[in-house]
């Protein structure tokens, strides 16, 4: 039985990680700043990732949402305490699309009514009302294409007025930072604005965390910079360090009751653990402030090089933006410097997504090594 030919691979088999590195089955060596889209939050094999995760699968690694798991509760006390998000409730799912679906759903519960405002250049994932909601024909199918969507300018606030004036939008939703769109964000002013109209024509504000959430952006939570406090903030990738694991953080204004949402194997025992593991290290080894460290160092350093055009984003989730095409550029980065570096939907942006533990020393590696590619680009 072949595959489902639905990936562009490249010609690279991993088979071992430690924190900012990969290893292919040849022994070759690649640093990584691209984390697998943006997942390894406190790098590969973590020493307290692993130890914890392998001592709860010697106890249970799974039952279902039927019964007592205390560590649910330990999950969400711990995400409060580092978050900051004091009066929010936890529900727990598998990943970031199941997570902004979660989060429309609830809108739509919540307020009676269908109709969904988002942004182009919008990535929420590829089930049904989150693709919906994702500004990219190409990933929605006509079954998809069912839901009520409507796509606006990115920060245009006289759009989405008209828009919400009409009554029957159960929720914005939004990415503080857009990640495959190109690292675009909009201001404080435009979230606030968000907000207010939400409030004044009954609709939910969901603030999708799944990207930039746990740390990335140097502040917990992206939006925080902002001082909004969205109704549903939605989070997956760094949450686990690489174990399937999503949720969204509910403000109490919404209601829960039985069946309302359910899953299968969201909040079971080993993804608890892995969320948890990654919330005590980012605790323990002060991430939040080697984010910002290294973001600053790395920010001054390719300042430095006339061929970048625009540094875009925040903290660890960062862009560099060229006037030409960087496909060709990153294939250098990869197989020529060793280097695991992202696209976007900008053809011209390089995407920086590394595990929050990386150093000034690795950044010099890639400064090193993206002056070396940048000159063959002139040849």
């Amino acid at each position: 039985m072949s595959l489902f030919n639905v990936y562009p691979l490249f010609d690279i088999t991993p088979v071992k990680a430690n924190d900012v590195y990969v290893y292919d089955e040849n022994g070759t060596q690649y640093l990584d700043l691209y984390g697998g889209h943006a997942v390894i939050s406190i790098g590969h094999s973590h020493p307290t990732y692993v130890k914890k995760l392998t001592n709860q699968l010697s106890n249970i690694g799974f039952y279902s949402n039927s019964i007592q798991n205390p560590l649910q509760q330990e999950l969400a006390n711990k995400l409060t305490t580092l978050s900051n998000c004091e009066s929010y409730e936890l529900f727990l799912c598998n990943s970031g699309a199941e997570a902004n679906e979660n989060a429309i759903k609830l809108a739509s519960f919540h307020t009676g009514k269908h109709k969904i405002v988002a942004f182009k250049n919008s990535f929420h994932g590829r089930t049904s009302a989150a693709v919906a909601a994702t500004d990219n024909a190409k990933i929605v199918a006509p079954v998809n294409a069912q839901q009520a969507v409507e796509f606006i300018e990115y920060g245009d606030v006289a759009s989405l007025h008209d828009v919400l004036a009409k009554g029957d939008v159960c929720a914005v939703i939004t990415e503080i930072i857009q990640g495959v769109g190109g690292l675009d964000e909009a201001t404080t002013e435009f979230y606030k604005t968000v907000t207010t109209l939400c409030n004044t024509y009954g609709s939910l504000f969901i603030a999708d965390e799944v990207q930039s959430g746990f740390g990335r952006t140097g502040d917990f939570f992206a939006f925080q910079k902002h001082g909004i406090e969205p109704d549903i903030i939605s989070m997956a990738k760094g949450m686990g360090n690489g174990f399937p694991v999503g949720g969204i953080l509910i403000h109490p204004k919404i209601k829960a009751s039985f069946g309302l949402l359910g899953t299968t194997f969201g909040g079971n025992h080993l993804a608890c653990t892995a969320a948890l593991s990654v919330l005590e290290t980012i605790e323990k080894e002060n991430l939040l402030d080697n984010v910002k460290e290294v973001s600053s160092y790395f920010i001054n350093k390719v300042q430095q090089i006339s061929e970048i055009r625009n540094i875009k984003g925040r903290g660890l989730m960062l862009g560099l933006e060229f006037d030409f095409p960087i496909a060709e550029l990153r294939k250098d980065l990869i197989f020529n410097h060793h280097i695991f570096t992202g696209s976007s939907k900008n053809p011209n942006l390089l995407r920086i997504l590394p595990s929050l533990t990386v150093k000034k020393e690795h950044v010099d590696v890639f400064i090193n090594a993206l002056i070396k590619a940048l000159e063959l680009q002139k040849v």
